[in-house]
């Protein structure tokens, strides 16, 4: 074992060292899902209905089967015999939400354009999708559900049977008379509406999914690009109906997910079914146009927030009253995403009544599900813009606003009017640090100097605090949201008889650096070097125990159970050092890799050997199995809270619309940091979606549900050329909640960036009157804007309309 410097205060723990993962990702040495090469295997195609809503009159697979190189093809009704239930849907957040069957093929009507009610099986891709270009499909067009507030009408049923488009109401208003009663004595009110526009997860690696049958036994081997392998065995067991103990299902490296790859999908489904019935190996890729209309999409709400505030602009209530949109099915999560902003429509704040209730809904539109965030950037936007407006109620400036209503650092642990209990925060000093990193007051001077010239391109300034629940758990609470998870995680850690240490995990990353960072906190435990460290995951066969990766959860649920798995395993080895060193256990002290005796450093025992001596098994105390090895099932008993407080600065061509972004500085606080560099880079990463959201991304579709935006060409991806250099920068403030002191980081960009960026286009916009702009800020709709505000206020404060 290589051994660390002697010194009792070294730590691996806050080193920035750079990701194990990559150089396997920079060669081209990583094997995605399309690398894989199974002899034999047959190739998926899937004919998707081109309509919202339609009515399948007939399906004519007889050209398909004509095609050369076809094997079989089947429609819905085909494969009805195939599935022992419909696709989950693991969260009824209500006793009486309303959940349509949902089969892997549409057997008698699509419910969105890209439901899928055939598929054509074939020896090679470009057969199988000929193939399915031959299918004839007799339809019957129905009217589609587009608009939220059109579907809760129930004109137009997307499920007849159900009898309304309503799948649930929930509600959460600890005190409503004292909500009321803020409201009637409220100096200010704030009323807004927002709208979060569809979102379309866009990572490098589409999805996709291989089956291999076992040559006997009735086992399969299922290699998907997911992010939740575990939770797919159990899912997949259930709706085909393949007992769980033939199932192994591998992640291999997966390009991305954004919560997009957190789901079980009709395709996985299809592949297993067919698999089976075909006994062959059978691979889906999707293409890239396909993922557009079949992967689930994210956002699409209708916020309404209204605040209650003093005269001095401290807010004293918070009402929500939310639209959510579905789509067609349930998948995964869908119902629980609103849930999971429920709770935090009071932001940072120090607010004493609220009220909050959200109508889901169905449409013809694809299912929407947990994409970056999930439930949590729509929470911080709209409490973040409705924020702003406050202060210009008040006559303050955003910064004065946030800092009159900040729950106070003291104040922590905080038990909130919504019933959470925040583990630890000092929301205040983000902010102060983020000022003063981007030297706020010059550019408010500069702001007014361009104003004052009439300058073409007017600066924008827009400010966000945010904070976020993250670490799902303990499963308890959970269960009381109606979550048919648990929240735990598993570990198991192994010191070989080689003194080298092995870390099985049951999350399954997709490109946060989990090899890298789970190797750090076991090198830290046990005092070893991290290169010393195998990380073993994403497989069920290996880590049989897991629920996977999403939700910021990893580090703060996963990586703990990992540390305290390190812990009994050094309490097994201090037990067999002791014994070996003839010292009482409580004299034993783990320093520097070393078992030592307190008092005398020459008695030590480093801890490979102690690991040889577990492994022989020739001298241990009475009592004590042999080898060294500890697994964890790691329960928190509550979530975690970070938070930071981004700025961002844009120029907005007053000519043109345009808006460019030209500076952006984060102030994050994620407790403890296992390594900075991999935390910089998930905040930079989500700040990039966060701001994608505020001006580039949308899933359009038209009345009649088509998608307009089904290409890169029509949904704008942001690159780097639209990005300016983001400035990182950070507090600590530990979680008290769980072994290591960590909270999570990967969603936070996201959080902070959309109410950031779209603060500033509209501070940007605030001399033409504008108050508020529907996401993402093109600059079609900056220009309108402009030239249908109030062009006179502009004047009058040196600005110009065109």
């Amino acid at each position: 074992m290589t051994a660390l410097a002697a010194e009792t205060d070294h730590r691996v723990i806050g080193q920035p060292l750079r990701r194990r993962e990559d150089p396997a990702l920079l060669t081209g040495e990583a094997r995605f899902l399309a690398d894989l090469q199974v002899p034999g295997t047959l190739h998926l195609a899937l004919v998707r209905s081109p309509y919202a809503h339609a009515r399948i009159r007939s399906i004519d697979l007889a050209p398909a089967l004509a095609t050369p190189g076809v094997v079989a093809a089947f429609t819905g009704a085909d494969l009805r015999g195939e599935w022992a239930g419909p696709l989950p849907c693991g969260w009824p957040v209500t006793p009486d939400m309303k959940q349509p069957a949902h089969l892997p093929l549409a057997a008698e009507v699509a419910h969105f354009a890209g439901d899928a009610v055939a598929v054509v099986v074939a020896e090679s891709e470009y057969a199988a999708h000929d193939g399915a270009e031959a299918v004839v499909v007799d339809w019957e067009p129905l009217p589609a559900v587009v608009d939220l507030e059109e579907a809760a009408k129930d004109q137009t049923l997307v499920h007849p049977d159900l009898g309304t488009n309503v799948c649930y109401t929930w509600q959460l208003e600890p005190d409503a008379a004292a909500v009321e009663r803020a409201f009637a004595e409220a100096a200010h009110t704030v009323s807004a509406r927002f709208r979060q526009q569809r979102l379309i997860p866009s990572p490098m690696e589409p999805r996709g999914v291989l089956v291999v049958p076992q040559p006997f036994g009735g086992d399969f081997t299922v290699y998907s690009a997911t992010q939740v392998p575990h939770i797919l065995r159990v899912m997949l067991a259930l709706t085909v109906g393949v007992p769980e103990t033939s199932l192994r299902v591998v992640a291999p490296s997966v390009g991305g997910g954004f919560g997009s790859k957190l789901n079980v999908y009709a395709e996985e489904a299809l592949a297993l079914a067919l698999a089976r019935r075909l006994r062959r190996p059978v691979r889906w890729v999707e293409e890239r146009s396909e993922h557009a209309v079949s992967t689930i999409q994210g956002r699409g709400q209708i916020q309404e927030i209204e605040l209650a505030a003093t005269a001095e602009g401290k807010v004293t209530a918070v009402r929500v009253r939310l639209l959510a949109d579905m789509g067609a099915y349930l998948q995964l999560v869908t119902p629980g995403i609103p849930l999971l902003g429920a709770f935090l429509y009071a932001g940072v704040y120090d607010v004493p009544a609220y009220s909050f209730s959200c109508t889901a809904l169905f449409t013809t539109l694809p299912p929407t599900d947990a994409y970056r965030g999930a439930g949590r950037p729509e929470a911080t936007y709209a409490i973040e813009r409705a924020m702003d407006l406050l202060a210009k109620k008040v006559g303050v400036g955003p910064e004065e606003i946030r800092r009159r209503n900040y729950i106070p650092a003291d104040k922590f642990p905080y038990s909130s009017v919504a019933g959470l209990v925040y583990d630890s925060g000092n929301y205040a000093a983000a902010l102060e640090r983020c000022l003063e990193r981007a030297g706020y007051a010059e550019l408010r001077a500069e702001q007014a100097r361009r104003r004052e010239r009439g300058d073409r391109r007017q600066l924008g300034i827009g400010l966000s605090s945010y904070f976020e629940m993250c670490g799902l758990a303990p499963s308890r609470v959970l269960a009381s949201l109606n979550y048919t998870a648990g929240g735990w995680e598993a570990a198991t850690v192994r010191v070989l008889p080689t003194g080298k240490v092995q870390v099985v995990t049951g999350t399954s990353p997709h490109g946060q650096g989990h090899e890298t960072c789970w190797a750090m906190i076991a090198a830290d435990r046990l005092g070893v070097a991290p290169e010393d460290v195998e990380v073993l995951h994403s497989d069920t066969a290996v880590a049989p125990y897991g629920l996977d990766t999403y939700g910021s959860r990893s580090l703060a649920v996963g990586g703990s159970a990992i540390a305290v798995a390190c812990d009994r395993v050094i309490e097994k080895a201090r037990r067999i050092a002791a014994h070996q060193l003839e010292a009482a256990e409580e004299d034993v002290e783990l320093v520097a890799g070393s078992f030592r005796v307190r008092g005398t450093p020459e008695r030590q025992m480093p801890l490979a050997q102690v690991a040889f001596e577990a492994f022989t098994a020739h001298n241990l105390p009475e009592g004590l199995e042999p080898n060294l090895e500890a697994s964890s099932h790691y329960d928190p008993t509550n979530f975690t809270f970070p938070f930071g407080t981004h700025l961002c600065v844009v120029e907005l061509d007053t000519e043109t619309g345009k808006v460019e972004l030209v500076r952006y500085v984060a102030v994050d606080d994620c407790g403890v940091q296992v390594n900075p560099m991999i935390v910089e880079g998930q905040v930079h990463g989500g700040i990039v979606q966060g701001a994608a959201q505020a001006l580039f991304e949308e899933a359009s579709y038209d009345q009649d549900g088509t998608l307009r935006s089904a290409s890169l060409l029509d949904y704008l991806v942001p690159s780097a050329a639209e990005v300016p250099s983001i400035e990182t920068d950070h507090t600590v403030t530990p979680s008290p909640v769980n072994p290591l002191g960590v909270k999570g980081v990967g969603e936070a960009g996201t959080i902070g960036a959309a109410p950031a960026v779209m603060n500033a286009v509209l501070d940007a916009l605030a001399p033409y009157g504008v108050e508020d702009l529907p996401m993402p800020a093109t600059p079609e709709r900056v220009w309108r804007a402009i030239h249908a505000g109030a062009a006179g206020s502009a004047s009058a404060q040196g600005g110009s309309p065109a």
